[in-house]
């Protein structure tokens, strides 16, 4: 028997959201974080999270990449460029939180931090920040001159 079917490929983008918000410091992606991330899980799971802007640094999404365990998440590079791709993104900016309250990035998140920069910039896409958020404070690494 021969089938002469492929399978469709079906992904969706819609700018359906009336969202005008410009992101122009660390401080602006930490509100729109917060906003998304559970608050009452922030001291318990860790979540990782990216955000969309266009060339003119404006919101095109958000998007929950992953949800996992206390002390790690995981985190495919593929699905972050995949939306990105998919919503003309220019910029993105990621965050993730530390349930343990410490806001030092470990050897695991500079890696990853390095990974998504990479696949950004083959892509012609820019990694703004990666921002990582505990309940009470953030760590920007744009700020600190790390990324």
């Amino acid at each position: 028997m021969k089938f002469n079917i492929v399978n469709e490929i079906k992904l969706s983008y819609s700018r359906k959201g009336n969202c005008e918000r410009s992101i122009s410091s660390s401080r602006d992606a930490v509100d729109v974080f917060r906003a998304h991330f559970d608050a009452e899980e922030m001291d318990y799971r860790e979540s990782f999270f990216a955000l969309y802007l266009d060339q003119a640094n404006k919101v095109l999404g958000i998007k929950k990449i992953s949800e996992c365990g206390i002390s790690s998440t995981l985190v495919d590079v593929r699905i972050i460029m995949q939306d990105a791709l998919l919503c003309n993104a220019s910029g993105i900016i990621v965050s993730h939180n530390h349930p343990s309250g410490n806001l030092k990035p470990s050897g695991c998140d500079i890696k990853m931090t390095a990974k998504i920069k990479e696949a950004a910039k083959i892509l012609d896409m820019s990694l703004l920040d990666h921002v990582i958020l505990t309940s009470d404070s953030h760590f920007s690494f744009a700020d600190e001159g790390i990324i």
